[in-house]
């Protein structure tokens, strides 16, 4: 189904907010559209919603195939400031109770033991345990070969850095630590941090929530309500998930800054991505929680 703005969208979208959980991809350009919707549709999201501009063509594979009523295409140009959390707010508002993810194409979601469970399940095991946010980390993924992949995009031999992550204590207004909150860095917003804006150097996203209407997503990746925004509730810890991203290694390659001065991103820490939850698990990239 496509809508020619959001606004249609909330109109006539009332099968896809009936009941979530919903993955909204925002797509910045027409890298990997398609796989990212498919990977999205495998884990067991009842609806994926797709925004983007007139550059972006979903393969009739997957709009006349049997996915096909569960693919939506919202035209949104995503260029303006803020239009990421102004899209995910409005359709928070009209899903109030339900699930929902978003990300941006090429970025690709992973939950542990997503390969046998399935998103519902996670979201209702979260549910559970009183939670209504979740903590995702944005892995980094690079393509070994910068010559034959130069937009840094490589499925088959992506890379991602098996070490370098840290986290620093998220101060208040008063500069004093908020309750489980940290603010978590590494790959190549770490090692290069020099190209990268300072408020764009976290790797942490709270890109799976339930929405609330007083809860709105910021422009950082964090909501209003500040619960949202912790790691783990005050009596155990939490399930976690990982963003498996190579939306930094495009915007490094393409940006002018960056481009000429980047001729690999492998380093003695570069890894194979194995494409799977225990492999991110291992490198303590997400928790498993209570979840066994």
């Amino acid at each position: 189904m496509n809508y020619a703005n959001l606004n249609e969208f909330l109109k006539r979208g009332q099968p896809v907010f009936a009941k979530g959980p919903v993955a909204l991809i925002f797509a910045e350009d027409p890298v990997e559209v398609d796989s990212t919707i498919l990977h999205h549709l495998k884990i067991g999201f009842r609806n994926v919603v797709v925004f983007g501009g007139p550059t972006i063509e979903i393969d009739q594979d997957i709009t006349q195939g049997p996915s096909a009523a569960r693919v939506h295409f919202v035209s949104y140009d995503l260029l303006p400031d803020n239009a990421l959390p102004q899209a995910v707010n409005a359709v928070s508002d009209v899903m109030v109770g339900q699930w929902i993810y978003y990300c941006y194409n090429a970025e690709y979601l992973f939950f542990p033991f997503c390969e046998t469970r399935t998103i519902g399940e996670m979201v209702t095991f979260h549910t559970e345990e009183r939670r209504d946010a979740m903590l995702t980390y944005v892995v980094d993924l690079y393509a070994r070969d910068l010559t034959g992949h130069p937009d840094a995009v490589d499925l088959n031999e992506a890379y991602l850095d098996r070490s370098g992550y840290f986290a620093l204590g998220r101060p208040d207004a008063n500069r004093h630590p908020k309750e489980r909150q940290l603010d978590f860095f590494g790959g190549l917003r770490w090692r290069f941090e020099e190209y990268v804006p300072k408020p764009r150097r976290k790797i942490d996203r709270i890109s799976i929530f339930r929405a609330n209407p007083d809860a709105r997503l910021m422009g950082d990746h964090t909501f209003t309500i500040e619960e949202y925004n912790t790691y783990a509730c005050p009596w155990h810890h939490n399930l976690t998930a990982a963003v498996a991203s190579f939306r930094a290694a495009k915007a490094l390659r393409r940006n002018p800054g960056s481009s000429f001065n980047i001729n690999t991103f492998m380093w003695h820490a570069s890894t194979k991505f194995e494409w799977d939850s225990a492999q991110l698990m291992d490198l303590g990239l997400m928790e498993p929680g209570q979840w066994f």
